[in-house]
């Protein structure tokens, strides 16, 4: 058996980020200062590298591939399931196991309720999973590490492990695209308020907690990605995820991979006016929460499974086309060939399928609605 060599390892690794990329070319692309940082993140000596930058290419493309956006892992088709499997290349993931006392675990209904009938088609099997305790109200002031990045298997983003610099208390946070280990991160939230008789010793100095949230500091707080601030100390135009609905609540909205929200109009009282993705405007009160950046993994969408039994893992049944059925079992069935009748698509219960409102009243929030097709 031919042993493998340099260039055909290299080869692969070029294939694997992108069939247009060239070995030589991409090296040039990268700079002496980003070659140095690629170099020191993955802990090789700099003067083992030289003047050539292919010395090390191999064991720097990683870093290079995990930055670039759009760059995406395929295999050679050795199976029918490999051929069209492309994954998002994540490196830069945790390969261990999560904290234990952060996850409990995760009890399946495969879509079946008390009496054992499916009322959510599609669900069921899929591999055992530990349900990861992320903290989306982000109450606990001062400055937190980020220990790692890692893989949540039930949501799409990824979520980051902190570290309290002055409790030591771990907690899982929503990953920002971008955050990097070793990042400082803060919660600038005031806290709830308490009732008159439960107030401890006004005339004493404040607290650590109260010396953030003074108007002078809050003005100073720095928009940094994973940070978490109320609306109203939060910029014009600035991204924005996991938006919260009430002052006192968690955050609810742009939790998906991708996803963000943009805000339009801000002040000290009143309500905050956000840009959803979908593009619809509502209106959000100044005091709820919100964290800096888009949320990790873009490239989620654009993922291929490359096969059936990929999809089961993740929990997913097999769907039957409506047309494939018979007209007792669904709108579209019946008839000859591919037909539904001249209809409209619906659900098997003949509910407008694509398109249609689902908002019985309009919501007092929404200054402008989503754009329609």
């Amino acid at each position: 058996m031919r042993p493998t060599t340099y260039g055909s390892f290299c080869k692969g690794i070029v294939t694997s980020i992108g069939p247009t990329t060239n070995k030589f070319n991409l090296c040039n692309k990268l700079s002496d200062a980003r070659v140095s940082s690629l170099v020191t993140r993955n802990s090789l000596e700099l003067t083992k590298l030289g003047s050539d930058k292919c010395a090390n290419f191999p064991k720097i493309i990683r870093e290079y591939a995990t930055s670039a956006p759009g760059q995406f892992k395929t295999y050679k088709p050795v199976s029918p399931g490999r051929r069209w499997l492309r994954r998002p290349i994540n490196d830069h993931l945790f390969k261990g196991r999560p904290v234990k006392k952060l996850t409990i675990p995760l009890r399946k209904s495969g879509g079946r309720n008390v009496h054992g009938h499916i009322t959510v088609r599609h669900r069921g099997g899929g591999h055992k999973r530990r349900i990861r305790l992320v903290d989306f109200k982000r109450w606990d002031p001062g400055p937190q590490e980020v220990l790692r990045i890692e893989y949540d298997p039930n949501r799409s983003g990824h979520i980051a492990l902190l570290r309290h610099k002055e409790t030591r208390k771990l907690s899982y946070i929503l990953a920002p695209h971008g955050l990097e280990v070793g990042s400082i991160v803060e919660s600038f939230r005031t806290a709830p308020k308490v009732n008159a008789d439960k107030k401890l010793q006004a005339t004493t100095t404040t607290s650590s907690a109260e010396e953030i949230y003074d108007p002078a500091i809050s003005r100073m707080a720095r928009i940094v990605k994973g940070n978490c601030l109320p609306l109203r100390m939060i910029p014009v135009g600035t991204l924005i995820h996991c938006v919260g609905l009430k002052p006192n609540g968690a955050g609810i909205l742009c939790r998906a991979a991708g996803t963000s929200a943009q805000v339009v109009q801000t002040g000290e009282k009143g309500y905050a006016q956000i840009r959803l993705k979908s593009g619809e405007v509502r209106l959000i009160h100044v005091e709820c929460c919100a964290s800096i950046g888009t949320v990790s993994n873009p490239d989620h969408q654009h993922r291929m499974l490359g096969k059936a039994g990929r999809s089961r893992w993740l929990g997913r049944r097999p769907t039957v086309r409506g047309v494939a059925m018979n007209a007792v079992d669904h709108p579209h069935g019946g008839g000859r060939g591919k037909s539904k009748s001249n209809r409209h698509p619906v659900s098997p219960w003949g509910v407008l399928a694509k398109g249609g409102k689902t908002r019985r009243q309009p919501n007092k929030w929404v200054v402008k609605q989503r754009a329609r097709r």
